[in-house]
């Protein structure tokens, strides 16, 4: 099901602009470059905030002194700002995309009808929920079409997000879920990495023996996972001995509503998303 795109083809010789060239904005462009899908004459970015544009200053790549100067004459148009701006934003330059134009959202929240309506103008449009790990090249993206495009659209988003990662195609219909899990995902497990740390240090261990023991043990577990393919419950089984210190960890962990607790955190992100996106 999930996909690690090979990067280059799709992107190459493709005019790429950026609308918001932030945290994520400036981590996907990274990656395209890092992996040479793109060169970076072909990528022109914008963004309103001076920080954002200086931290972009050292990649070679175009600069443009407003969105409307960077979309012009682009092939593919990426909006990686809030959700909260997107009406306004992608309103204002509709008259410089096209229907060969590929919208490309990473948004929460705003689907595809939302963007197809308020271009007007028959663009390709794509939305995809990257997260952060996009920023050392492991996010895990969910892509989905809108309404006109197509196979090739999708290499060119598969092209793109494979660059920073691993990508999985999804009906839009569950994209809010995707948020709620992989999308702000990452900020549960940071969570999980305090506390990791914060109970180390409260059982005496120095905070940088417990934090060096935490980041290795979330890392580890986690490559293990991914590189076994195997059920997380058999992953568990094989070190929670009879009477021994991990079922007495676990039985607490349960006690206290653990897993619980993590399906209500996705669901309330999920839920959020839908918000933002006028459910």
């Amino acid at each position: 099901m999930t996909k690690k795109s090979a990067a280059g083809g799709a992107l190459a010789g493709k005019r790429i602009a950026f609308i918001g060239a932030g945290f994520m904005g400036e981590a996907i462009i990274r990656g395209i470059l890092k992996s040479g899908a793109a060169s970076p004459k072909a990528i022109i970015a914008h963004d309103p905030a001076s920080k954002a544009m200086v931290s972009m200053a050292g990649l070679d790549v175009t600069l443009a002194d407003s969105a409307m100067a960077a979309v012009e004459g682009a092939e593919i148009v990426v909006f990686a700002i809030k959700p909260q701006v997107m009406e306004m934003v992608v309103s204002s330059l509709k008259k410089s995309i096209s229907k060969k134009t590929l919208v490309i959202s990473i948004a929460a929240g705003v689907s595809t009808a939302s963007l197809e309506s308020w271009l007007d103008c028959g663009a390709k449009v794509i939305r995809a929920m990257p997260n952060m790990a996009a920023s050392v090249g492991h996010s895990a993206t969910a892509i989905c079409v809108g309404k006109t495009a197509g196979e090739d659209d999708m290499a060119v988003a598969l092209a793109m997000f494979g660059s920073v990662g691993g990508s999985v195609e999804v009906d839009e219909s569950l994209m809010d879920a995707v948020t709620g899990l992989s999308g702000s995902g990452p900020a549960y497990v940071f969570m999980f990495l305090e506390g990791l740390i914060d109970a180390g240090v409260s059982c005496g261990l120095p905070r940088d023996v417990a934090t060096f023991l935490a980041r290795h043990t979330l890392y580890g577990s986690a490559h293990l996972a991914q590189e076994s393919g195997e059920h997380p419950c058999i992953l568990k089984e094989r070190i929670t001995s009879p009477g021994g210190t991990t079922i007495a960890a676990l039985a607490a962990l349960e006690e206290d509503g653990f897993r619980g607790s993590i399906i209500k955190a996705v669901r309330a992100a999920m839920e959020r998303s839908q918000q933002l996106g006028g459910k």
